[in-house]
């Protein structure tokens, strides 16, 4: 997501081999001790994943500074900020999409401010708004309450972990814990600037950072462990299959972080400029709002 900081076609080389000939003589003991060695070295660490294979599904255009995704069964939501993301001017909404990429309404709930990171919990939509989040019945379509934050610097993700809601400060580099009565500060922490994406993944929760641009887990409000860094104004996390990660970068980026904390940029549209925001993983498609030029991508995870 942007915070007034400052997002190519994904290419993936295949590798090819040459057959060797068979030869009578056998090798040399030196010999033999090379050719052991070089298999080794050819051999993938138990912690190398390859890059996936991201095939464009759909692109659905006509939005206004989209920014962050939820989804609730066969729904997605994007939230379109329609102008600056620190601005109260009470021109933002949240639009509603099919899994293939049809406006269902493009203006479901209007009036807000600056929307972004949503998330769904109990027929619930929470929703980030720049100082404040809303909560919204889903069913009558209905905001039912909304709490401004103390001391919010830039509210921004949102996201469901382990029964309870949890909401990202991106201009004080904390972390929040909400729900349909309140909230509490759950999680300040230096390392922490620019905090962003949040993404669950079992008993571990998932946090991105714009200012190291840095990859996070913790198993709860006191520990904190580096999984990657090095990209700068990271947004959104999905997790692949393999245990590896997607990130995006919102000025263009998306890249691949393997297992063992190894960075691969495998998209890039800063040149275009096609941000790359809130990424989010849906059952085999990866989302992602692009707040310009005012679209949402899906992509299809492939398997290679």
């Amino acid at each position: 997501m942007r915070l007034l900081v400052s997002l190519s076609v994904l290419a993936l080389a295949a590798c090819s081999g040459t057959e060797n000939e068979a030869t009578s003589e056998s090798p040399s003991a030196p010999e033999a001790q090379q050719a052991a060695t070089e298999t080794a070295t050819d051999t993938p660490s138990p912690d190398s994943n390859a890059l996936p294979n991201l095939e464009q599904a759909w692109v659905a255009t006509g939005f206004a500074a989209p920014e962050g995704v939820a989804t609730d069964e066969d729904v997605l939501y994007i939230s379109n900020v329609a102008g600056e993301g620190n601005v109260k001017d009470g021109g933002g909404w949240i639009s509603r999409l099919s899994l293939q990429g049809e406006v269902l309404d493009e203006k479901w709930i209007q009036g807000l401010n600056a929307p972004k990171g949503m998330a769904v919990r109990d027929g619930k939509l929470f929703v980030s708004d720049f100082d404040a989040y809303h909560v919204i019945d889903i069913t009558s379509g209905q905001i039912e309450n909304t709490y401004p934050v103390e001391g919010a610097g830039f509210l921004n993700d949102i996201t469901v972990w382990q029964n309870g809601v949890y909401l990202s400060d991106s201009g004080s580099a904390r972390i929040f814990q909400i729900d349909v009565n309140g909230y509490k500060e759950w999680l300040a922490d230096d390392r922490l600037g620019g905090v962003n994406g949040l993404t669950p993944d079992g008993d571990r929760l998932l946090i991105a950072t714009m200012a190291s641009g840095s990859l996070f887990e913790t198993l709860g409000a006191r520990d904190l462990t580096e999984i990657a860094s090095g990209m700068e104004n990271a947004d959104g996390i999905a997790v692949l299959d393999d245990g590896s990660y997607l990130v995006s970068s919102w000025p263009g980026q998306i890249w691949h972080v393997g297992s063992d904390g190894q960075t691969t940029e495998i998209h890039n549209t800063e040149d275009t400029p096609t941000y790359q925001n809130d990424l989010t993983r849906v059952g085999d498609m990866i989302i992602v709002p692009n707040w310009q030029p005012g679209t949402v991508t899906a992509w299809r995870i492939k398997a290679n």
